[in-house]
């Protein structure tokens, strides 16, 4: 690590903004943050910078060296820190395809190290000496199963028995553990849970202790034999990750991501002996998602790190109970006690602010995207490095901190009240039907940066009334927000983010590698209840809660795939009995609105526009609207500058007039009076932003927000989720949606019922890419039928000219990319990154 990168920060407590008041999302010049969601970030103790989405880190036996494994969209890399001084003293980079993941390990004497390889099958090995690594041969583990069938083991959590002989490593994607024997090479493979995490051996090595991430059990594996055999498996909570046990083996910790609970096991019995509850506040649904556990040197205190809540939770152990809580960075991920202090790795650092730098994301160019300036990729992890020796006084001084940054005191329900907008569930308002769309990956400075009003960056804005002309007459008429964030960094977050207001660990955690082409299963959509953030996972998202509730919804396009037919089919029964088989599923090939949009697909049947006016006008007829409609509208994502696909401007165009004709459709029907649409995008990965990489398209369309107004309120995607939930009557799912800012300022108790008349765009909506461009090549190979399996490079690989005109000139950064860290620094962090 550099001089001069590190930056102390004390702690103290932070009073809640009023209502909007939080500012904007992202880094700030005194080295703190606010989250997209709107929490403050005030970590303690000394911060050093890491590598991009650090998740692990581990102390060797002589407590010389701290391993960090940074496992993240972009170059991933595996840093050795000096714990005396916390400074980053070596990096070994794994540029995709290479690749590290959680697991790290040492062998007892400390002369090995062990680092798992994700998606490369393989286990990176090291010879430790003098304070450095030194990389040998890797254990290479199998690519197919007993039967012969390819099979992708992808390495987890690592555990070297105490006798240094043999590596146990959780083998996430395949449900499987593998023992391999050091000395010889061999290995043999066993089944347990779904989505192995973490290793904790006990019981002198003989018996292993395995989580299950993607369910709720740890298996038990006796390793006494030739081949290890799974005695039992422990019922813990919901999808169980980190895994510890206390200095003499005699009790076993696990931390519990989706039911915000340690459990507490008994390694002779196999017994839960108790469950410690994280709850922040008396009755918090979840949202604290546990992710990492350490024991202090004298075993009396557990610290949890909390990745939901930005904080370590500090248990006494005689007595179960949380003694109070220690501010980190966005998200930490890993927790290490040594010599009176904690080492916290935070995976998203400070976040992300601005990414209108050069090589920003551009759907229309060929110039590369700079790591720097791709939501993915370009927030920095974190050291936390806080002594302990202040005391209960101290503690609780970083306890006020905790609960004033993350609105715990306010506990749960709105912090506004509106007209329109019910202030607690059940109460009473004018709007009687929801519709949400969601869209893919726009900024708010893409679209809105020239619309005259607004925090917006006209240089930025692509997509102007030529293309977009619905959007943003929308916008202008009705109320403009212009301080809204996404929550997510991408698609496989962000879609559960706009459905659960949440995104779990094991989602944060595999979808940098399927991203950055590192061979993890794409981590959403897929039916999988490892991806559910909730306590049940058949109760996770908003059309389980309506259906719960004997509330009325119906689905166009939202977490479904297509059968062989082509039809939409969705893998939950809940959703896929509310669900039109007959609107297009995500396809890149099928147009939204356009009869003369070249779809490349037989299978795309009626744009989805048509095949929702259909359905519409049918409930119309019969004078039932559901209560709420989830309208999926994917084709502004665009396919970038792939050779003989529409080019971005004709997709958003598309897109655009899907849009327009939904709200001519509704404001003149019988149901425009109570009803409220809801826009937004599900992340804005895909293009450049002043003001921060998180910020995003939002709109509220409805008689009672056609004001004109510019709302420059903080809103978040939970935001709207809550108020989505107050005007249909639900309580908040996690604690996102339970603190978010009700979106109360966009309405009036005035309404305005005129009819909107939606707007051909201008743009030729048959216009396609010409051949020739330097990635057709590159694009041709991409997936448009699955989402995100697109290689994102290749769409932000853009020719700004090619849209703004030859003589154009992409605009100079204007904000100082590093946020928090003070501008003579500046110069030496990116000669270090």
């Amino acid at each position: 690590m550099l001089a001069g990168t590190a930056v102390l920060v004390t702690g103290a407590a932070v009073a809640l903004a009023a209502v909007g008041g939080q500012g904007t999302a992202g880094p700030k010049d005194d080295g703190t943050a606010v989250t997209p969601v709107g929490y403050k970030v005030t970590p303690a103790g000394l911060q050093s910078r890491l590598g991009n989405l650090p998740l692990n880190a581990v102390l060797s036996p002589d407590g010389s060296m701290l391993l960090v494994t940074n496992a993240g969209q972009g170059t991933q890399s595996l840093q050795v820190v000096d714990p005396e001084d916390s400074e980053v003293v070596q990096t070994i980079s794994y540029p995709s395809p290479q690749a590290v993941f959680t697991g790290l390990a040492f062998s007892p004497d400390g002369r090995r190290a062990y680092a798992s390889g994700g998606g490369r099958e393989i286990i990176h090995t090291y010879d430790v000496r003098d304070g450095r690594l030194t990389e040998t041969s890797p254990i290479k583990l199998p690519t197919k199963n007993p039967e012969g069938q390819p099979v992708n083991m992808y390495p987890a959590g690592l555990a070297v028995t105490p006798d240094g002989k043999r590596l146990v490593v959780a083998d996430r994607l395949a449900d499987a553990a593998t023992v391999v024997n050091l000395g010889d090479g061999s290995m043999a493979t066993v089944a347990v849970g779904h989505a192995p995490y973490a290793v904790a051996l006990a019981e002198d090595g003989g018996t292993a202790f395995v989580t299950n991430q993607g369910g709720d059990t740890v298996s038990v594996l006796d390793l006494s034999g030739a081949s290890p055999v799974q005695q039992t498996a422990v019922k813990v909570g919901t999808h169980p990750n980190a895994v510890i046990t206390d200095a003499a083996h005699r009790t076993l910790y696990v931390a519990n991501g989706d039911s915000d609970q340690v459990s507490v096991v008994d390694v002779a019995t196999r017994k839960v002996t108790r469950t410690i509850g994280l709850a922040p506040y008396r009755q918090a649904p979840v949202g604290s998602s546990p992710d990492a556990l350490a024991l202090s040197e004298d075993g009396r205190r557990l610290y949890v790190a909390n990745s939901g809540n930005n904080d370590i939770a500090v248990v006494e152990l005689r007595n179960g109970r949380t003694a109070g809580f220690i501010p980190t960075a966005w998200y930490p991920t890993a927790v290490v006690a040594h010599d009176g202090k904690l080492y916290v790795t935070n995976a998203k650092g400070l976040g992300a602010g601005p990414n209108n730098g050069p090589g920003y994301p551009n759907p229309t160019s060929t110039a590369p995207t700079s790591p720097d300036q791709y939501s993915g990729s370009m927030m920095k992890g974190t050291l936390s490095t806080i002594a302990l020796d202040g005391g209960a006084k101290q503690l609780r001084r970083w306890t006020r901190t905790v609960v004033a940054n993350n609105g715990f005191a306010e506990g749960n329900g709105p912090r506004a009240v509106g007209a329109v907008v019910p202030r607690r569930v059940g109460e009473k308002t004018p709007i009687k039907h929801v519709i949400y769309v969601v869209k893919e990956n726009r900024t708010y400075d893409q679209e809105f940066g020239s619309l005259g009003r607004g925090n917006g960056d006209a240089s930025l804005n692509l997509f102007g009334d030529e293309s977009a002309p619905n959007a943003r007459a929308l916008q202008r008429q009705f109320v403009t927000l212009d301080n809204f964030y996404a929550d997510a960094e991408v698609s496989a977050q962000g879609w559960n983010w706009t459905v659960a207001a949440n995104s779990n660990p094991y989602s944060e955690q595999g979808w940098p590698a399927n991203y950055s082409g590192r061979n993890h299963t794409y981590p959403s959509e897929n039916g999988d209840p490892a991806i559910a953030p909730n306590t049940d996972p058949e109760h996770a998202y908003l059309w389980q809660r309506l259906h719960d509730k004997g509330v009325s919804f119906r689905n166009y396009g939202f977490y479904v795939g297509a059968d062989a037919s082509g039809k939409a089919v969705a893998e939950d029964p809940v959703l896929n009995a509310g669900t039109d088989r007959d609107f297009g599923p995500y396809n890149l090939s099928c147009p939204d609105s356009a009869g003369t949009f070249p779809a490349r697909s037989a299978i795309c049947g009626s744009p989805r526009i048509e095949e929702w006016k259909k359905e519409f006008a049918q409930y119309e007829a019969s004078g039932e609207l559901p209560a709420f409609e989830m309208v999926r509208l994917p084709n502004d994502h665009t396919s970038g500058t792939k050779a003989g696909m529409p080019t971005p401007k004709a997709y958003v165009a598309d897109n655009d007039w899907a849009l327009g004709q939904l709200v001519d459709a509704v404001s003149h029907s019988k149901f425009w009076k109570s009803t409220a649409i809801f826009v937004t995008e599900d992340d804005a990965q895909n293009g450049p932003d002043h003001v921060d990489a998180h910020r995003t398209i939002s709109q509220v369309i409805s008689p009672y927000t056609r004001t004109g107004r510019v709302d420059s309120t903080f809103y978040s995607t939970a935001s709207m989720v809550r108020t989505i939930e107050l005007l249909l009557g639900l309580g908040p799912m996690t604690q996102f949606d339970a603190y978010a800012t009700p979106m109360v300022n966009s309405f009036t108790a005035r309404p305005n019922a005129a009819p909107y008349d939606a707007v051909r765009p201008t743009t030729d909506l048959t216009a396609v890419n010409t051949a020739g461009f330097p990635l057709a090549e590159v694009s041709a190979k991409q997936d448009l039928t699955k989402e995100d399996q697109i290689d994102e490079r290749t769409f932000n690989e853009a020719i700004w000219k090619s849209v703004r005109g030859a003589g154009s000139v992409m605009p100079e950064p204007r904000h100082d990319l590093y946020g928090s860290v003070p501008n003579d620094q500046a110069e030496e962090l990116e000669d270090g990154d």
